[in-house]
């Protein structure tokens, strides 16, 4: 089944403790149907003091969160994607509230 979200989309969480906030998508996780949104989601994590990493402290991470809790942005504000197909016969993802191609800043695969 066709992603409806990409790396590199403008997407807004729709549902959780961060509703209504816009990010960047940095990570697409298929195999667990989960991505993870630049300042979304951010957890603490204590790290130790390492031979590799001489420095200990308070590290903040983004976590993944699930797919279907977050929309594509257009105009500010959150839209549902099509898929349509070009006379050429390449896919392309259309946003349905303007109708217009959702680009993103890679290639066609993410």
């Amino acid at each position: 089944m066709p992603r409806h979200i990409r790396k590199g989309d403008n997407v807004i969480v729709t549902a959780g403790n961060d509703k209504g906030v816009i990010g960047e998508v940095l990570r697409v996780i298929p195999d667990e149907d989960r991505v993870v949104v630049k300042g979304v989601n951010i957890r603490t994590r204590h790290v130790r003091q390492q031979p590799n990493r001489p420095q200990s402290g308070l590290l903040k991470v983004e976590k993944p969160i699930h797919m279907s809790n977050v929309s594509p942005v257009v105009d500010g504000k959150a839209t549902r994607v099509r898929f349509e197909t070009k006379p050429d016969g390449s896919k392309v993802r259309v946003a349905v509230r303007d109708g217009k191609e959702l680009h993103t800043l890679r290639g066609p695969r993410s």
